[in-house]
């Protein structure tokens, strides 16, 4: 595992050996916006910030896949009037994301169960997803209502049915083919996996897909986390030796 330190100018990224799958766990909005006596919403708001910014960097260094941790199945504990700005503050980003959609050329996809989110906050996310598809180069996936263990379920009951109805058989059953029934099916595993805050947990965050990832922590809030701070976890990525289980 690697822990984050401050961000240091000299140390070298190589652009030309990115990873090519980046996860990020977008951790620290409420607690950044305490240490400013301001509201969680203001956490929230300064974090859509950064990930506009993160989004927008990681398509100029020419980054394959990036997935962010934007709303999990447990948050919908959380008082009603976060979860309300939260999805406030997304269908901002969303219209903002059609709007500029011919300029970023970012195809954007989601990942999670949106059936319990609002008709229309949905209908948006169906539809910058299938305007979008179009766009390959730099491909962002968020992560809303999403939790690994619940993607796991929707996986097994999708193969069961399939079983059920004459489709498929147990025995055919391999890592490859239940991958296939994961939300992620065509994406490759990510290689790097940032978490923000302080936090050294997944926090049920792509349980299957994180089983050979390298782990990357900092202190920093997500909504301080900047572009150097992303280089800087890129660059600590480039000093291991990933072996996948061999010697």
């Amino acid at each position: 595992m690697l822990f984050g330190k401050k961000p240091k100018a000299l140390d070298p990224v190589d652009l030309a050996q990115l990873p090519q799958h980046i996860a990020i766990i977008m951790d620290g909005n409420g607690r950044w916006a305490r240490r400013r006596h301001l509201p969680c919403s203001g956490g929230h708001a300064a974090g859509a910030e950064t990930f506009r910014n993160i989004a927008t960097y990681a398509k100029e260094i020419g980054l394959h896949y990036l997935t962010v941790y934007a709303f999990s199945t447990e948050n919908w504990k959380r008082p009603k009037d976060e979860v309300d700005a939260i999805m406030r503050l997304l269908r901002d980003y969303l219209d903002e994301a059609l709007r500029d959609m011919e300029k970023n050329q970012i195809h954007m996809a989601f990942w999670g169960d949106l059936s319990p989110l609002d008709p229309e906050l949905r209908a948006l996310c169906e539809r910058v997803e299938f305007t979008s598809r179009k766009y390959d180069k730099c491909n962002v996936h968020i992560c809303l209502n999403y939790g690994g263990r619940d993607e796991l379920l929707h996986a097994a009951r999708g193969f069961a049915a399939d079983c059920a109805a004459g489709k498929r058989e147990p025995g055919e059953l391999t890592e490859a083919l239940f991958g296939s029934y994961l939300y992620t099916a065509g994406v490759p595993d990510p290689d790097l996996i940032i978490r923000p805050s302080g936090e050294q947990r997944l926090s049920n965050f792509l349980l299957w897909q994180a089983a050979y990832a390298e782990f990357y922590f900092t202190d920093v809030c997500w909504p301080d986390f900047k572009k150097e701070h992303l280089l800087q976890a890129i660059h600590a990525y480039q000093l291991r030796q990933r072996r996948f289980g061999g010697t």
